[in-house]
Protein backbone atom coordinates (compact mmCIF):
# COMPACT_ATOMS: atom_id res chain seq x y z
CA UNK A 1 0.00 0.00 0.00
CA UNK A 2 1.34 3.74 -1.15
CA UNK A 3 1.20 5.61 2.12
CA UNK A 4 0.24 9.31 0.96
CA UNK A 5 2.49 11.64 1.33
CA UNK A 6 -0.09 14.36 2.74
CA UNK A 7 0.52 11.32 6.12
CA UNK A 8 4.23 11.72 5.42
CA UNK A 9 4.28 15.77 5.16
CA UNK A 10 2.02 15.60 8.90
CA UNK A 11 4.05 13.29 10.55
CA UNK A 12 7.54 15.57 9.84
CA UNK A 13 6.04 18.67 10.41
CA UNK A 14 4.74 17.44 13.30
CA UNK A 15 8.06 16.22 14.65
CA UNK A 16 9.44 19.75 13.64
CA UNK A 17 7.08 21.45 15.53
CA UNK A 18 7.37 19.36 18.97
CA UNK A 19 11.42 19.83 18.42
CA UNK A 20 12.62 16.54 17.43
CA UNK A 21 14.21 17.69 14.46
CA UNK A 22 16.39 20.68 15.29
CA UNK A 23 16.38 24.14 13.32
CA UNK A 24 19.01 24.14 11.15
CA UNK A 25 19.40 20.12 11.17
CA UNK A 26 19.73 18.06 7.96
CA UNK A 27 17.01 15.99 6.61
CA UNK A 28 17.67 12.68 4.88
CA UNK A 29 15.50 10.93 2.86
CA UNK A 30 16.70 7.92 3.70
CA UNK A 31 16.71 8.24 7.45
CA UNK A 32 13.25 9.88 7.13
CA UNK A 33 11.60 7.07 5.30
CA UNK A 34 13.16 4.31 7.98
CA UNK A 35 12.01 6.29 10.54
CA UNK A 36 8.53 6.75 9.25
CA UNK A 37 8.36 3.17 7.31
CA UNK A 38 8.07 4.22 3.92
CA UNK A 39 9.77 4.84 0.74
CA UNK A 40 11.62 7.87 -0.18
CA UNK A 41 9.08 8.68 -2.56
CA UNK A 42 6.26 10.22 -0.38
CA UNK A 43 9.40 11.22 1.73
CA UNK A 44 10.66 13.66 -1.29
CA UNK A 45 7.06 15.02 -1.92
CA UNK A 46 6.50 15.76 1.80
CA UNK A 47 9.85 17.96 1.76
CA UNK A 48 8.91 20.17 -1.02
CA UNK A 49 5.17 20.43 0.37
CA UNK A 50 7.20 21.53 3.48
CA UNK A 51 9.81 24.01 1.83
CA UNK A 52 6.92 25.66 0.54
CA UNK A 53 5.10 26.08 3.72
CA UNK A 54 8.98 27.54 5.57
CA UNK A 55 9.34 24.75 7.40
CA UNK A 56 12.75 23.28 5.56
CA UNK A 57 15.21 24.62 3.15
CA UNK A 58 17.15 23.36 0.43
CA UNK A 59 20.74 24.27 0.96
CA UNK A 60 24.14 23.51 -1.02
CA UNK A 61 25.84 20.70 -1.00
CA UNK A 62 23.47 19.68 2.36
CA UNK A 63 20.18 19.17 0.67
CA UNK A 64 17.10 19.45 2.84
CA UNK A 65 17.63 21.21 6.09
CA UNK A 66 14.93 22.21 9.13
CA UNK A 67 14.96 26.07 8.35
CA UNK A 68 16.00 28.57 10.76
CA UNK A 69 13.97 31.48 11.24
CA UNK A 70 15.13 34.70 11.92
CA UNK A 71 13.14 37.15 14.92
CA UNK A 72 11.53 39.25 12.54
CA UNK A 73 9.89 36.70 10.84
CA UNK A 74 9.08 35.26 13.77
CA UNK A 75 7.62 38.44 15.21
CA UNK A 76 5.89 38.62 11.67
CA UNK A 77 3.72 35.50 12.67
CA UNK A 78 2.17 37.42 15.61
CA UNK A 79 0.86 39.88 13.19
CA UNK A 80 -0.09 38.17 10.46
CA UNK A 81 -2.53 36.19 13.35
CA UNK A 82 -3.80 39.52 14.33
CA UNK A 83 -5.14 39.76 10.97
CA UNK A 84 -6.03 36.65 10.07
CA UNK A 85 -8.01 35.14 12.96
CA UNK A 86 -10.31 38.28 13.37
CA UNK A 87 -10.86 37.73 9.39
CA UNK A 88 -11.78 34.22 10.44
CA UNK A 89 -14.01 35.27 12.62
CA UNK A 90 -16.04 38.09 10.72
CA UNK A 91 -16.12 35.00 8.12
CA UNK A 92 -17.62 32.13 10.86
CA UNK A 93 -20.36 34.65 11.67
CA UNK A 94 -21.61 34.69 7.78
CA UNK A 95 -21.18 31.32 7.30
CA UNK A 96 -20.85 28.77 10.07
CA UNK A 97 -23.54 25.81 10.77
CA UNK A 98 -25.07 24.72 13.65
CA UNK A 99 -22.86 22.02 13.72
CA UNK A 100 -20.01 24.36 14.21
CA UNK A 101 -21.86 26.15 17.04
CA UNK A 102 -22.42 23.00 18.64
CA UNK A 103 -18.66 22.36 18.52
CA UNK A 104 -18.06 26.05 19.53
CA UNK A 105 -20.22 26.03 22.40
CA UNK A 106 -19.44 22.68 23.51
CA UNK A 107 -15.67 23.98 23.76
CA UNK A 108 -16.01 26.87 25.85
CA UNK A 109 -18.70 24.85 28.35
CA UNK A 110 -15.49 22.28 28.88
CA UNK A 111 -13.03 25.37 28.69
CA UNK A 112 -15.07 27.40 31.52
CA UNK A 113 -15.16 24.14 33.59
CA UNK A 114 -11.79 23.16 33.43
CA UNK A 115 -10.52 26.54 34.33
CA UNK A 116 -12.43 26.88 37.40
CA UNK A 117 -10.44 23.67 38.28
CA UNK A 118 -7.12 24.91 37.17
CA UNK A 119 -6.50 21.94 34.80
CA UNK A 120 -4.04 24.14 32.60
CA UNK A 121 -2.54 21.22 30.19
CA UNK A 122 -6.33 20.81 29.13
CA UNK A 123 -7.04 24.35 28.57
CA UNK A 124 -4.11 24.27 25.78
CA UNK A 125 -5.69 21.64 23.73
CA UNK A 126 -9.00 22.86 24.26
CA UNK A 127 -7.86 26.74 23.21
CA UNK A 128 -6.36 24.85 20.19
CA UNK A 129 -9.63 23.10 19.29
CA UNK A 130 -11.35 26.15 19.44
CA UNK A 131 -9.30 28.02 16.97
CA UNK A 132 -9.31 25.26 14.75
CA UNK A 133 -13.00 24.92 14.92
CA UNK A 134 -13.35 28.80 14.90
CA UNK A 135 -11.61 28.75 11.34
CA UNK A 136 -13.02 25.68 9.67
CA UNK A 137 -16.39 27.88 10.55
CA UNK A 138 -14.99 30.44 8.27
CA UNK A 139 -16.41 28.01 5.04
CA UNK A 140 -13.46 29.74 3.51
CA UNK A 141 -10.46 26.62 2.39
CA UNK A 142 -7.84 29.21 1.75
CA UNK A 143 -7.92 30.88 4.92
CA UNK A 144 -8.88 27.35 6.83
CA UNK A 145 -5.03 26.56 5.32
CA UNK A 146 -3.74 29.86 6.53
CA UNK A 147 -4.70 29.78 9.64
CA UNK A 148 -3.91 26.34 10.36
CA UNK A 149 -0.23 26.64 8.92
CA UNK A 150 0.11 29.91 10.87
CA UNK A 151 -0.44 27.86 14.17
CA UNK A 152 2.33 25.32 13.36
CA UNK A 153 4.79 27.65 13.07
CA UNK A 154 3.76 30.05 15.65
CA UNK A 155 3.61 26.77 17.74
CA UNK A 156 7.19 25.79 16.43
CA UNK A 157 8.83 29.53 17.63
CA UNK A 158 6.85 30.23 20.41
CA UNK A 159 5.93 28.91 24.11
CA UNK A 160 2.83 30.36 25.30
CA UNK A 161 2.56 30.81 28.69
CA UNK A 162 -1.07 30.36 30.56
CA UNK A 163 -2.85 33.12 31.26
CA UNK A 164 -3.38 33.84 34.88
CA UNK A 165 -6.74 33.94 34.40
CA UNK A 166 -7.66 31.53 32.21
CA UNK A 167 -11.56 32.18 33.14
CA UNK A 168 -11.29 35.33 31.50
CA UNK A 169 -9.68 33.95 28.52
CA UNK A 170 -12.58 31.62 28.39
CA UNK A 171 -15.07 34.53 28.61
CA UNK A 172 -13.36 35.97 25.67
CA UNK A 173 -14.26 32.34 23.55
CA UNK A 174 -17.49 32.92 24.94
CA UNK A 175 -18.41 36.08 23.62
CA UNK A 176 -16.95 35.49 20.13
CA UNK A 177 -19.08 32.16 20.14
CA UNK A 178 -22.26 34.41 20.77
CA UNK A 179 -21.43 37.06 18.21
CA UNK A 180 -20.84 34.05 15.42
CA UNK A 181 -24.02 32.50 16.57
CA UNK A 182 -25.94 36.07 16.31
CA UNK A 183 -24.74 36.62 13.04
CA UNK A 184 -22.87 39.99 13.66
CA UNK A 185 -19.22 39.58 11.89
CA UNK A 186 -18.51 43.26 12.96
CA UNK A 187 -18.55 42.38 16.55
CA UNK A 188 -17.03 38.58 16.22
CA UNK A 189 -14.38 40.42 14.10
CA UNK A 190 -13.69 43.17 17.19
CA UNK A 191 -14.14 40.36 20.06
CA UNK A 192 -11.39 38.02 17.76
CA UNK A 193 -9.07 41.53 17.53
CA UNK A 194 -9.08 42.02 20.71
CA UNK A 195 -8.53 38.73 21.98
CA UNK A 196 -5.72 37.95 19.57
CA UNK A 197 -3.81 41.07 20.68
CA UNK A 198 -4.30 40.58 24.69
CA UNK A 199 -2.94 36.71 24.06
CA UNK A 200 0.41 37.83 21.62
CA UNK A 201 1.87 38.97 25.19
CA UNK A 202 1.51 35.58 26.70
CA UNK A 203 4.19 34.71 23.55
CA UNK A 204 8.06 33.80 24.18
CA UNK A 205 10.48 33.11 21.62
CA UNK A 206 12.06 29.94 21.81
CA UNK A 207 15.73 29.56 21.47
CA UNK A 208 16.71 27.43 18.83
CA UNK A 209 16.27 23.15 19.70
CA UNK A 210 13.59 24.49 22.53
CA UNK A 211 10.10 21.94 21.98
CA UNK A 212 7.10 22.79 22.89
CA UNK A 213 6.47 23.43 26.79
CA UNK A 214 9.89 24.37 27.06
CA UNK A 215 11.81 27.85 25.60
CA UNK A 216 15.66 26.28 26.34
CA UNK A 217 17.87 23.47 24.65
CA UNK A 218 17.14 20.16 24.09
CA UNK A 219 19.77 17.91 24.67
CA UNK A 220 21.38 16.50 21.20
CA UNK A 221 21.48 12.79 20.50
CA UNK A 222 23.11 11.29 17.44
CA UNK A 223 21.10 11.97 14.00
CA UNK A 224 20.30 15.11 16.22
CA UNK A 225 16.70 12.90 16.62
CA UNK A 226 15.67 12.73 19.69
CA UNK A 227 12.94 10.07 20.15
CA UNK A 228 12.39 6.95 18.77
CA UNK A 229 11.52 5.32 15.28
CA UNK A 230 7.82 5.53 14.48
CA UNK A 231 6.02 4.51 11.88
CA UNK A 232 3.57 7.02 9.92
CA UNK A 233 -0.27 6.69 10.66
CA UNK A 234 -1.79 5.63 7.77
CA UNK A 235 -4.88 7.22 8.82
CA UNK A 236 -4.03 10.24 8.55
CA UNK A 237 -4.18 13.04 11.21
CA UNK A 238 -5.45 16.06 12.42
CA UNK A 239 -3.52 18.94 11.86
Amino acid sequence: MRIPAQSVCTAIRDDIVSGVFERGSRLTEELLARRYGVSRVPVREALRTLESEGFVVTRRHAGACVAEPTEQEAADLLEVRMLLEPLGAARAAQRRTEAHLKVLRGLVRLGQERARRGEGEDLRSLGGWFHETLAQASGSPGLIALLTQLRHKIAWMYAVEQPARPADSWAEHGAIVDAVARGDAERARALAAQHAERTTAAHRLRRSGGAPGRDVRAPRSGGRVRTSQHAVNTAGGRH
